[in-house]
């Protein structure tokens, strides 16, 4: 339950990365299979075909009704200027077919300046905006007003950072998203092949074969813990797995898996500088992971 009376779904369908010709299959499968949360973003390039697999499945005459579903978009770094937010809402909305979303997030605390998702300068570097996320806050709290939105919350924010809002808000966040990609993400776009893969951990297959079931079953114990997490999946076999909670780990096996550490955050994303493996928007003023979490 969130702070605004919401209950939110534990588990929602990740759909970062699902591609063109693949999302609209998966959407579909997972709210035939039990799903009610839906995970979005305006940069993942996919909420049109998003929308038209909710347009199969939710409103009059079809399976689901809207106040049975769960959905959250996130606004794009690009559109931190308060002038564009409720435009960037919008588009969304349009996309997903939607007339509201139940959560809004700021996707990072970072704005970029550029029309082009991912704007660069001649040497490749991203434009960054020094707009700050406190400005950017206030126009989302409008969309709570206009009833654009039911929630509106954070994604990738640091305590410093959170607190920044919390002292501002009217609208206080309802959450700061940091459990996606609990699966790992192994197919995000700066993976180097050396790094090590989650779900191939020998410890965590270990445990997976003791319960009779698949990493990607066991890793999803945040659930257990009483957190929602976000796998993300095209696979309609794995996307049913993946909400198949019939067992319960061991408070050993939940010791063993709360220590497993890289010491690294993987999900952040990384270039190569100078031959070395830097973190992208290290440089930005408001990048979160300077401060402790």
């Amino acid at each position: 339950t969130l702070s605004s009376g919401q209950r939110m779904p534990m588990i929602g369908l990740g759909t970062w990365k699902s591609s063109a010709g693949q999302v609209k299959q998966a959407v579909v499968a997972a709210l035939e299979c039990g799903y009610r949360h839906i995970d979005c973003a305006a940069v993942y390039g996919n909420e049109q075909e998003i929308g038209e697999a909710l347009a199969l499945c939710v409103g009059p005459g079809k399976t689901l009704r809207r106040d049975e579903l769960f959905v959250t978009s996130k606004l794009w770094n690009t559109k931190h200027n308060p002038e564009d937010v409720e435009d960037a809402c919008r588009t969304s909305l349009a996309h997903l077919g939607l007339s509201y979303l139940d959560l809004y997030l700021m996707h990072w605390p970072m704005a970029f300046r550029g029309k082009e998702l991912m704007p660069r300068r001649d040497d490749g570097t991203i434009c960054y905006s020094d707009m700050h996320y406190r400005d950017t806050w206030k126009a989302m709290e409008d969309l709570v007003e206009k009833g654009l939105v039911k929630a509106i919350g954070l994604s990738n924010f640091n305590a410093r950072q959170m607190d920044e809002i919390m002292r501002v808000a009217k609208h206080k966040p309802v959450v700061n998203q940091t459990a996606y990609s609990p699966l790992g993400s192994g197919d995000r776009p700066w993976a180097s092949p050396d790094e090590p893969r989650l779900l191939e951990d020998p410890k965590l297959v270990g445990i997976a074969q003791r319960y009779q079931k698949s990493p990607a079953q066991v890793i999803l114990w945040h659930t257990q813990r009483g957190m929602a997490c976000i796998p993300k999946s095209v696979t309609p076999s794995r996307i049913q797995q993946n909400l198949n909670f019939d067992f319960k780990l061991s408070q050993e096996d939940m010791k063993l898996i709360d220590s497993f550490t890289c010491n690294r955050r993987f999900i952040v994303p990384t270039v190569v500088r100078d031959g070395k493996t830097v973190w992208r928007d290290a440089e930005h003023p408001h990048f979160p992971f300077h401060d402790p979490y």
